[in-house]
This record gives C-alpha cells, sequence and structure tokens, in this order.
C-alpha cells in the first residue's frame, strides 16, 4: 500500500487536506447513525427477524448483502451516490441490529443494558481516536494481522451456528471487542497519516468499527444479564 508523505505538520497539527477528510467523516458517521436508529426502531416494531429459523442461511445472506453494499460505495464513493448508498446501508444494518436490540430491551433492566453499551461504545471511540491523533507514526502494519482476526472470527461464528457453545459465543464476542477497537484506532490513523483520502470510504470503515463495538458490547451486556 503506497503511503502519502507526511502530513504532519507540527506536534498535534494536521495538514489541511488531512484535517478535511477527518472533519467529514466524522460529520458523515453522525449522519449514518440516524438511519440505522431508525432501521432499528423499524425492525423492532416489525419484529423484523431475517430468516430467524434458519440461521446459517441468514448469515451469508446477510454477508453477501452487505459485500454488494461495500462493492457499491467503493464505485461510487467519489459521488453523492456514495453517501446515499452508504446510508442504505447503515439503515439496513439498523435493521439486523433490531432482533439484538429486542432480546436485551426485553430483559428487565434492557433500557440500561442498551445505554451502557452506547456509553462504552462512545467512551471506546473517544479514546481510540485520541490515542490515533496522538500516535506520530504509521499503523498500516496492523491491517492484515486485523483482517485475519476477523476472518478467524467469521470462522467461529459460522462454527458456533451449529456447535451452539456459549463459552464460545462469550470469547467470540469478547474478542470482537478488542479486534474492532483496535481496528478503529487503524482507521483513524490512516486518515491521519494520509493512507485513507475518501471521506466516505473513511467513513464506512469507522462505522463498521464502532457497529460492531457497540452490537458486541450489547451482546455481551445481555449474556451476563440473562439465563
Amino acid at each position: 500500500m503506497a503511503i502519502n508523505a507526511p502530513i504532519i505538520t507540527s506536534p498535534g497539527t494536521l495538514a489541511p487536506a488531512q484535517n478535511r477528510v477527518l472533519r467529514n467523516t466524522y460529520a458523515l458517521l453522525a449522519l449514518s447513525l440516524v438511519p440505522t436508529v431508525f432501521g432499528a426502531w423499524l425492525g423492532i416494531e416489525l419484529k423484523f427477524s431475517f430468516l430467524a429459523g434458519s440461521p446459517f442461511i441468514a448469515f451469508m445472506l446477510f454477508l453477501g448483502i452487505a459485500f454488494g453494499f461495500f462493492y457499491a460505495i467503493e464505485k461510487t464513493k467519489n459521488s453523492g451516490w456514495g453517501v446515499a448508498i452508504l446510508l442504505g446501508f447503515t439503515f439496513f444494518m439498523g435493521l439486523m441490529l433490531s432482533r439484538l436490540l429486542s432480546s436485551v430491551l426485553n430483559l428487565n433492566n434492557g433500557g440500561t443494558l442498551v445505554a451502557t453499551a452506547a456509553g462504552g461504545t462512545a467512551l471506546i471511540f473517544f479514546a481510540m481516536a485520541t490515542l490515533a491523533s496522538t500516535i506520530k507514526r504509521d499503523l498500516s502494519g496492523m491491517g492484515k494481522f486485523l483482517m485475519m482476526g476477523v476472518m478467524l472470527l467469521i470462522v467461529a461464528m459460522l462454527a458456533n451456528i451449529f456447535l451452539q457453545i456459549p463459552a464460545l459465543m462469550l470469547t467470540i464476542v469478547v474478542l470482537a471487542i478488542g479486534i474492532f477497537s483496535a481496528l478503529l484506532l487503524y482507521d483513524v490513523n490512516r486518515i491521519i497519516t494520509g493512507g485513507e483520502t475518501n471521506y466516505i470510504s473513511a467513513t464506512l470503515a469507522i462505522y463498521l468499527d464502532v457497529y460492531n463495538i457497540f452490537s458486541n458490547l450489547l451482546a455481551l451486556l445481555g449474556f451476563t444479564n440473562s439465563d
């Protein structure tokens, strides 16, 4: 991967181009949460289940739809269509989150657990974003190992669809929180060091990190607070 010239102009200062990408990324990330929340609310209201009786087929279909969105976003990332497709993807992800949210909200302290997961996600986000802005060196070498970790998570999730081992599920959830927290650090650092110059692609990467941190924190809280 080609690395652009360093863009740290002085301690704690970004070059104008990278500062603009970072600012636009955070703005679009905030906007992307609106269709996510709406999709989650709609899914809860409609009791959206997405082939709940066939988890393996549902998981494979979900991956197919998600990668279809990734391809479309990548192809249109230099136009307004990229923003529109990204927001459509975040709505879809909100729908997919609704079943987990509904399950947690049905617990006695469900609202508190959702708020705790949201607060924990925000804390991790600000911690990783702050760390990324203070690290002076490029972290692109982490990318290969983190993506290997994501692939192993997917394989483990597929296996546990058939095995249904609670301890394995708990392990997957904890590892996912750690891996996507590290990916959040990596993705913000890529913007700061000039490795990512398109704010739509940057938003997609950071959105996926935040989404997975929140959903796995919520799953962990729900798992440890239910029978």
